[in-house]
């Protein structure tokens, strides 16, 4: 009796050490440090000394522009060696804002940073922006070389776009061409060339344009975020949620997400030299878990902007209603790696599972005659309980290579489509895919 006993509790132990050892491993088999498992909220007491901005005549007035005297108390925190910027209870109203080494931002419960809706309240200056660095406008908060910076609270970023919105609907439909940037339009958060930054707790809303990017950011948490922008009555153009940039190490976390474009879209730079400028680069080691997807164009994208990403997780998701699951868009004037990805233990509800086409918006060589090839491999979907209308929406593509996917444990209706062209992709493994009841070999 005793000797089964052990060999029960070998097997379980054995089990078990597999279990927790298939959940640390990157898709690449090489290990998740456990900086990811480490997730303490910010607590801001132990920052150093607090600035409350109401004590250096800063005044709650949701009509009056308040960025100098705002920027006043960064300033003068960052000259005493650093402290909080604390936003009290309150409507604040700024146009862009830089914070600096050894500065963070608080934003109290029922405190609202907001930023003006006239964008001459906004500079012009050499920013990162749609795969480039350029002249443009920065965001309504800023922090560039800032290793170390927090944003914490139960406040709200509020990027009061509906002003900017309808402009750039106006603008669209006298000139389809028009670009994103065309129509002026600031960011709401924007953090680059940092390490260890944590954004935790705060409500980022209505932004104009993405509401928070990314660049140049290794050890980057976003945790607990509730992040909306609308897709109605005006719907928030690129609105995206979150903009990860050249970043490595990056942890998003019981956070909230519904926009009018992508939750989490992966950039990096776009044209047919980009992979050899220093300015653009990969994602590596990315994390997305544990959080809820209302509406949104694609819940994890790759693209529009993007050369390399790689060891991506998608995981312990619910989603409700988004357009798109997993996105790789495919530029043929920009030549792009995506390779492996896991997404894992989804249920909800999307309009298209997998999406894989060609990316052709504002397409441009440069003055080069042949398309750029893009490889996506390692690809995993599994243990996916989804109702869907399209299970499969990828084209067959010469300007493309898409190569060991593999679909595990799925329990998925489909309304419409529910074909999956395995001939489309070399080396393709199905396991236990059961779509409308049939088993799918």
């Amino acid at each position: 009796m005793m000797n089964k006993s052990i060999k029960l509790f070998v097997v379980l132990l054995m089990a078990f050490s597999a279990q927790l050892t298939a959940q640390d491993l990157f898709p690449d088999g090489t290990p998740i440090p456990d900086w990811f498992r480490k997730n303490e909220l910010t607590d801001f007491k132990k920052l150093g000394k607090q600035y409350r901005i109401t004590a250096y005549g800063v005044k709650a007035d949701s009509n009056l522009v308040q960025t100098q005297a705002i920027q006043a108390v960064i300033d003068k925190a960052a000259a005493a060696g650093g402290g909080v910027i604390i936003i009290p209870k309150g409507v604040f109203l700024s146009g862009n804002l830089f914070f600096k080494p050894g500065t963070h931002l608080h934003l109290e419960e029922a405190a609202t940073l907001k930023a003006s809706d006239d964008i001459s309240d906004f500079k012009v200056l050499t920013t990162r922006i749609e795969g480039e660095t350029c002249k443009y406008f920065p965001a309504l908060v800023n922090a560039d070389g800032v290793n170390g910076f927090t944003i914490s609270g139960k406040g709200t970023l509020n990027g009061n776009g509906l002003r900017y919105w309808k402009a750039f609907w106006l603008r669209r439909s006298w000139n389809p061409k028009c670009t994103n940037k065309d129509e002026m339009r600031p960011r709401l958060l924007y953090i680059s060339n940092s390490k260890d930054v944590q954004v935790s707790g705060i409500r980022l809303i209505n932004s104009p344009f993405w509401t928070s990017h990314y660049y140049k950011c290794e050890n980057l948490k976003l945790l607990n975020l509730y992040i909306y922008a609308p897709a109605a009555p005006v719907k928030a153009p690129s609105s995206d949620a979150i903009d990860l940039d050249v970043c490595k190490n990056v942890l998003i976390k019981n956070c909230y997400m519904s926009v009018n474009d992508d939750a989490v879209a992966l950039k990096g730079g776009k044209g047919p030299q980009a992979d050899k400028d220093p300015e653009n680069g990969g994602n590596f080691n990315v994390i997305i878990e544990d959080n809820v997807f209302g509406f949104c164009h694609g819940a994890l994208t790759f693209g529009s902007e993007s050369v390399h990403n790689r060891n991506i997780i998608l995981r312990r998701i619910k989603i409700d209603h988004a357009q798109r699951l997993l996105w790789l868009k495919m530029r043929p004037d920009t030549p792009q790696l995506y390779e492996y990805v896991t997404v894992e233990d989804i249920k909800g509800s999307v309009t298209n599972m997998l999406y894989i086409q060609p990316w052709t918006q504002f397409f441009d060589l440069k003055g080069e005659k042949d398309i750029k090839m893009s490889y996506a491999h390692h690809i995993t979907m599994k243990n996916l309980k989804l109702d869907c209308d399209n299970v499969f929406n990828v084209s067959n593509s010469e300007q493309y290579k898409l190569t060991n996917f593999s679909f595990k444990v799925w329990k998925v209706k489909a309304a419409k489509n529910p074909a999956i062209h395995q001939n489309y992709i070399d080396t393709f493994t199905l396991e236990n895919v059961v779509v409308n009841g049939k088993n799918v070999q």
